[in-house]
C-alpha cells in the first residue's frame, strides 16, 4: 500500500479505487474455472481411458485445493497483502492447465493401456494446482476489497467481486460450446491463458485502498469529528463512538470516569490497559506530557473522561503523570468493542462454530445439488419417455448448470444489497440474511422434491442457484464482522472449510441413494429397480442407431449399448447403472437435504437473536453518560 495512500485516503469513489475493484472482478471470473471441470473432464477420461472413479479424483483434487489452502492464503494475505496472491494464482492456473493439456495432447503410449501410477498421480497434482491458484486469486480480490470499501457499502462491494466467482463457469462453459465444439486441446489453452492473464492485471492494480477519511491524525489535530459511518469494521470508530482529541494537560489534576457495565467486551479493553501500562516507562512527575481526553458522540452536553488505558495507569501509579507511546489504532478497537480475534480464540468462540456450522449444512445441499443436477434431468428426461434422445438430455443439462451459475452470480450481488439495506434502514443486523439464505434453500428443496417434469426443473435450479449465491455472498461479511477486520482472511479461510464437510457427506449419500435405485446390466430380471439398457432397447428406434444390416435383436442391443456409452462419456453417470425412475431416484436425499436446510434455519434465528441482544447491549452501554470525578494531588 502506498504511504500517500495511507496518510490521504482518495476519495470513494477514486480512479484508483475503481480500478482496483474493477480488477478485482476480472481476477474473481478467471478463479472460479474450478468448476467448468465437466466441460472438458469426460474427454480427458476418454482420451486416456480413465475409469469415472479416476475422473472424479481428478476433479475432487480441484476442490481440495480450492477450500483446503483457504485458511493458509487467508493468513497469508492478512501479512503481505493480495500481490502474493497474484503471483500464486499465475503460476498455479498457467501451470495446471497447460499440465493438463498436455497429458491430453500425448494421451496413452501405444504399448501402454491405462495410464501409469505415477502419471495418474501426476495429473491430479495439476487438478489440485489450478484450485490452489484460483483460490489465491479469490482471497486477495476479497481481502483487498474488504478493506477498500467503509461498512457501509462493504457487503455490496464484496458481494459484486465474489459474483464473478460465481459466474466463471457459466463464461468459460459458454466459450468450450460456442467457439471450442469438440477442441478439447484448445479449450484447455484458454482456460491456461484465460485465466493467468488477469493474475497479471491484478498483481499491479489489485490492492487495499483505505477508505475514505480514515486519517485519523488530522482530524485529531484540528479537532473535527467526522461521520462514524466512513470507518470500516475493526479500522476505526463505530456508529455512536466517542471521538478522541489530543490536548496538552499541564495540571497535576486526576480524572477518573466512572465505569460502566464489565461484561465480555470491555474484557479486551482491560488487557488493552495492561498491555500498554507494562510497555510504558514512568516520567517525572511534573513533566508536561499529551493526555487523552474522550467526547462522546451524539450528546447534547460535552462529557469529559479520561480513556480507559489512562484509568489503569492512575489507579496504579497515584499522584504520578505517565507517558506512553502512541498507540491509538488498537486502543480504538478495544474503546468500541471491535472484535479483533483469530488463531486459537476463534475455535473457542460459539460464534465460530455456529457460522461453520450453518455454512456446512446450506453449502452442503448447495454442492450436492450442483455436482448431481445432471443426474438429476436425466432421471427425469429419462422417465416414461419413448423419445428420448441423448443430445436433447445433454442440453437439459446444460441449461440447468448455465441457470445455476448465472443465478449463482445475482445472488452474491443481490444479498450484499440487501444486507446493507437491511442493516442501514432497518438497524438490524447483517446475520438476518442469514434466515432469508435457508429460506431460499428450503424452498428450492422443496419444490426439486415436488418436481416430475424436466420442464419445470430450472425453477428449483434458479432458487438453488440464488440461495446458493446468498450464501457465499453473505458470509464474508458476518466473519468481518463478528471476528475483526485485521485476520479476515485467515477467519474466512477457517470457515470456508465448512463446504468440504457438509459437501461431500451430502454428494456421498446422494450417490449411495442413486446406486440404490439401480441395477447392474447382468442382474436378475427379477432384482429390485430399472435396468437403463433393458428400457432404452425397447424405446430407441433401431434404425437410427444401428445399421440396417444387423438382426433385430443385435440392433437393439447396439443401440442400447450406444446411447450407455454416450452418456457415460458426458461423465453424467459414475458407473454403469443409472436410475430413470424419475424424482423416486433421488427423492429420499431430497428429504435428508430438507431437513439439514430447516436446522440451518433454527441455527440462523439463534445468531440474529444472539446478534440483536449484542447489538442493544452495546447500545445501553453507550448511553450510559460519562462522570468527572476530580481527585486531589497527594504528594
Amino acid at each position: 500500500m502506498h504511504a500517500s495512500h495511507a496518510s490521504h485516503p482518495p476519495p470513494l469513489f477514486s480512479f484508483v479505487r475503481i480500478s482496483s475493484f474493477l480488477t478485482s472482478i476480472l481476477v474473481a471470473l478467471a478463479s472460479g474455472t474450478n468448476y467448468v471441470f465437466s466441460a472438458y473432464g469426460p474427454q480427458l477420461g476418454a482420451r486416456l481411458k480413465l475409469t469415472h472413479t479416476q475422473i472424479n479424483i481428478i476433479g475432487l483434487s480441484g476442490n481440495i485445493g480450492v477450500y483446503g489452502t483457504a485458511p493458509i492464503w487467508g493468513g497469508l494475505v492478512d501479512r503481505r497483502g493480495p500481490r502474493m496472491m497474484m503471483v500464486i494464482a499465475f503460476f498455479g492456473l498457467l501451470s495446471g492447465y497447460l499440465g493438463i493439456r498436455q497429458f491430453f495432447i500425448n494421451g496413452l503410449p501405444d504399448d501402454e493401456a491405462s495410464l501409469s501410477v505415477v502419471s495418474f498421480c501426476t495429473l491430479v497434482l495439476c487438478g489440485f494446482v489450478t484450485g490452489i491458484g484460483g483460490n489465491g486469486g479469490l482471497v486477495g480480490t476479497m481481502n483487498a476489497t474488504a478493506k477498500s470499501f467503509p461498512d457501509r457499502t462493504r457487503a455490496t462491494a464484496n458481494g459484486i467481486v465474489i459474483s464473478g466467482f460465481g459466474l466463471s463457469a457459466f463464461l468459460f462453459s459458454t466459450i468450450a460450446h460456442t467457439f471450442f465444439p469438440g477442441n478439447t486441446s484448445s479449450f484447455l489453452l484458454v482456460l491456461a491463458i484465460g485465466t493467468a492473464f488477469p493474475m497479471i492485471l491484478g498483481f499491479f492494480f489489485v490492492r487495499p485502498i483505505p477508505p475514505p477519511h480514515l486519517d485519523a491524525t488530522r482530524r485529531l489535530e484540528d479537532g473535527t469529528p467526522s461521520s462514524p459511518a466512513d470507518y470500516g469494521v475493526g479500522d476505526g470508530l463505530g456508529t455512536s463512538s466517542p471521538t478522541t482529541y489530543s490536548i496538552d494537560n499541564t495540571s497535576h489534576t486526576h480524572l477518573l470516569a466512572h465505569d460502566a457495565d464489565e461484561d465480555d467486551e470491555e474484557e479486551v479493553v482491560r488487557e488493552s490497559a495492561i498491555e500498554l501500562e507494562e510497555e510504558e516507562p514512568l516520567v517525572p512527575a511534573h513533566a508536561q506530557v499529551a493526555s487523552d481526553y474522550v467526547v462522546p458522540g451524539q450528546v447534547d452536553s460535552l462529557a469529559l473522561s479520561p480513556t480507559r488505558e489512562g484509568i489503569a495507569r492512575l489507579r496504579s501509579h497515584s499522584g504520578r503523570s505517565h507517558s506512553r507511546r502512541s498507540v491509538r489504532s488498537n486502543l480504538d478497537k478495544a474503546l468500541d468493542s471491535q472484535p479483533n480475534i483469530h488463531g486459537l480464540r476463534l475455535f473457542k468462540t460459539v460464534d465460530f462454530w455456529l457460522l461453520f456450522s450453518i455454512c456446512s449444512l446450506l453449502s452442503g445441499t448447495g454442492i450436492m445439488y450442483i455436482n448431481n443436477v445432471g443426474a438429476i434431468s436425466q432421471a427425469l428426461f429419462a422417465n416414461n419417455n419413448p423419445d428420448y434422445d441423448e443430445v436433447k438430455a445433454a442440453q437439459w443439462q446444460a441449461t440447468q448448470v448455465s441457470t445455476i451459475s448465472v443465478m449463482n452470480c445475482l445472488g452474491r450481488i443481490l444479498i450484499g444489497i440487501i444486507a446493507d439495506f437491511t442493516k442501514g434502514k432497518f438497524r438490524l443486523p447483517r446475520s438476518t440474511c442469514v434466515v432469508l439464505v435457508a429460506t431460499m434453500f428450503i424452498i428450492s428443496q422443496l419444490m426439486t422434491f415436488s418436481i416430475e417434469d424436466i420442464s419445470n426443473l430450472w425453477k428449483a435450479s434458479a432458487l438453488l442457484g440464488l440461495a446458493y449465491g446468498g450464501l457465499f455472498g453473505l458470509f464474508p461479511t458476518l466473519v468481518i464482522e463478528w471476528f475483526g477486520l485485521p485476520h479476515f482472511s485467515e477467519n474466512w479461510g477457517f470457515v470456508s472449510l465448512s463446504p468440504m464437510l457438509g459437501g461431500n457427506v451430502f454428494s456421498i449419500a446422494f450417490g449411495r441413494n442413486l446406486d440404490a435405485h439401480g441395477t447392474d446390466d447382468d442382474a436378475s430380471p427379477s432384482g429390485n429397480g430399472t435396468s437403463l439398457v433393458s428400457v432404452l432397447s425397447s424405446l430407441t428406434p433401431t434404425s437410427t442407431l444401428a445399421p440396417s444390416a444387423l438382426s433385430p435383436l443385435s440392433t437393439a442391443t447396439a443401440a442400447s449399448t450406444s446411447v450407455l456409452s454416450d452418456i457415460n462419456a458426458r461423465g453424467g453417470v459414475p458407473s454403469a447403472h443409472h436410475c430413470i425412475d424419475g424424482r423416486e431416484c433421488y427423492v429420499d436425499s431430497i428429504k435428508m437435504t430438507t431437513a439439514a436446510c430447516c436446522v440451518a434455519l433454527g441455527l440462523g434465528i439463534y445468531a440474529t437473536w444472539h446478534d440483536l441482544r449484542k447489538q442493544r447491549r452495546r447500545a445501553s452501554r453507550e448511553a450510559v453518560p460519562a462522570v468527572i470525578v476530580w481527585e486531589d494531588d497527594s504528594e
